[in-house]
């Protein structure tokens, strides 16, 4: 856990403290799930995805291992019992993180019987991964069988029950309604949100009324986008544009949620001439829609926006997907010699497959790809909502368990956070666009010359001669920011920001990042965080930079330190 987020944790406890009646302590915790959940919401990731059959493939891997070593799983079974007889007995040191939120009622510390039942979950937990760490020689299957593990011991945790403290204190000072109230929003997540508990009060926004608010126009309309054109708010603007490329999966909204959260708002008061990509909504009858396709589209999109501008060239923002496809278009253009795009922003982009350090790589196989592919093909379609109640289960804790105790134990409604409600208004990708990005990810095209045609076109990324401005998240667990941080050495003129938020964060916070570690071309290696991760190769010649980026525009996160009226 970073710095900040160790302060925002003791930020809470101290407003927990400050609040005067039980009512205020318990809409307080209510904040506090949306801001955690916030944090670390994962966003839908249009690539592969978790089956269950590959869990189980790895549960039964564990299963064989402990077979063939016996004598390992009995040991750490008698050290488990030399705990349980001092939990037993009351000797036990054991105590839970004092950052994990789940016991941070007194009842566990103080209440002895609880208080035991806590150590006990704590020691077989902390066996059962010792046990992994020490039989499993393989790195990627011991990370593959942790979190499957994890899966397990976190749905068993004390404070999924229905003995939770926080609960049963919750069931007196109610006299009872707060079970009825658990009951009623249980009912309604089975019959309305696929058994998932509702991350979001969805009745306190409407698009248009408190969020997306920011006035501008529609300028341009194709079969594949709206170009949305934000009014300017300053005597002068810069002459050359930005053009913001959100994710092909979600709605742009998320680039102006609200005026203290809102990319537009602060690329205006900058000065920033901003238009936004506002994607349609396939259904099955866009299936063949593909990558070239939504290039296409951009590029129309931009030349129109160049023309209302007279600007020559502009600059471009991508998110996610959407940087992925910005790539490919610069790519694109450098191939036909023309110089519409002067610099380039990413937040959280990834387009160098080759490095994927996170859980979804672990069980991106073959077999896993394909079933995706066949999965996507008959359906037409890619549908947002079905991945989003996959990844949620990346972090159980802070995506499911979480409003689980919070929903249902406690009978609250669940937080009305813009960003959560962002998050759940997810779109639906082209069958085509869907296979494309898995053979992306599968054969690492991108970042191989001539490998992938774009448009007609063969690519070569290295000859993009734009600036690039690349940004990862420390806490994402989507696009780890090491593969971030690894596409960005194959561009050339960059700058290569981390970030300590997660994904969506960045995305929907880029202006007010505060990064963690900032690398340009020509500084040295100075983060012990870079240096830290296994088989991360840092070279001294190929460190980000941020190039020149012009008097006419820059991009959105330098404009606060190059502000060009």
């Amino acid at each position: 856990m970073t710095t900040t987020q160790q302060n925002e944790t003791m930020l809470r406890e101290k407003r927990r403290k400050e609040a005067g009646t039980e009512a205020e302590v318990y809409e307080e915790r209510r904040k506090e799930v949306g801001t955690e959940a916030a944090e670390n919401i994962l966003g839908p990731n249009p690539v592969v995805g978790l089956r269950g059959k590959d869990l189980f493939r790895t549960f039964g891997m564990l299963a064989r291992q402990a077979l063939r070593q016996p004598h390992q799983v009995l040991a750490y079974g008698f050290t488990f019992a030399a705990e349980a007889s001092r939990i037993l007995g009351g000797s036990s040191e054991l105590s839970p993180d004092p950052k994990d939120r789940r016991f941070q009622d007194p009842t566990w510390k103080e209440n002895r019987l609880y208080r035991g039942g806590l150590q006990l979950y704590l020691s077989a937990n902390k066996e059962v991964h010792d046990w992994v760490d020490a039989s499993i020689p393989d790195v990627d299957d011991r990370r593959r069988a942790h979190f499957v593990l994890s899966l397990f011991t976190d749905a068993l945790a004390p404070s999924n029950s229905v003995f939770n403290p926080e609960a049963l204190k919750r069931l007196l000072e109610t006299g009872g309604n707060s079970a009825v109230q658990g009951m009623h929003h249980l009912l309604d997540d089975l019959r309305y949100n696929g058994g998932m508990p509702s991350q979001v009060d969805k009745s306190a926004f409407k698009v248009g009324e408190n969020l997306a608010t920011t006035p501008g126009a529609v300028v341009f309309r194709n079969e594949v986008l709206e170009l949305i054109q934000y009014q300017p708010i300053t005597k002068k603007v810069n002459e050359r544009p930005l053009l913001v490329v959100p994710p092909q999966i979600n709605k742009f909204y998320v680039f102006d949620l609200s005026p203290k959260k809102s990319l537009a708002q602060y690329l205006l008061s900058n000065g920033v001439q901003t238009f936004v990509i506002s994607w349609r909504n396939p259904t099955p009858a866009q299936r063949h829609w593909g990558l070239d396709t939504y290039v296409g589209a951009i590029e129309e999109a931009m030349d129109v926006m160049r023309d209302i501008t007279g600007s020559d060239d502009c600059n471009l923002l991508g998110a996610c997907a959407g940087g992925m496809t910005a790539i490919a278009l610069v790519g694109h253009l450098a191939a036909r010699k023309e110089r519409k795009v002067n610099a380039v922003t990413l937040l959280v982009s990834s387009f160098d497959t080759g490095n994927d350090s996170g859980i979804l790589g672990l069980f991106a196989t073959e077999e896993a790809i394909e079933a995706a592919r066949r999965r996507s093909h008959a359906q037409g379609v890619l549908d947002g909502k079905e991945m989003e109640r996959v990844f949620a289960w990346l972090r159980p804790n802070d995506l499911v368990w979480n409003y689980w105790v919070n929903n249902y134990l406690l009978g609250n409604e669940p937080p009305a956070f813009d960003v959560l409600y962002w998050n759940s208004d997810s779109t639906r990708l082209p069958a085509k666009f869907h296979s494309e990005l898995l053979t992306l990810y599968q054969q690492n095209l991108l970042p191989v010359a001539g490998k992938l045609s774009v448009c007609g076109t063969p690519i070569d990324i290295s000859q993009v001669d734009c600036d690039f401005y690349d940004v990862g998240g420390v806490t994402d667990h989507i696009v780890p920011w090491e593969s971030c941080y690894h596409s960005s050495l194959l561009l050339g003129k960059r700058e290569f920001i981390l970030s300590n938020s997660g994904h969506i964060v960045v995305i929907s916070r880029a202006f007010s990042i505060r990064p963690e570690i900032r690398r340009r071309r020509s500084s040295p290696i100075a983060s012990d965080l870079l240096m830290r991760k296994p088989g991360l190769k840092v070279p001294r010649s190929r460190m980000a930079a941020g190039g020149s980026i012009g008097k006419r525009g820059c991009s959105p996160a330098l404009a606060r330190r190059r502000r060009h009226l």
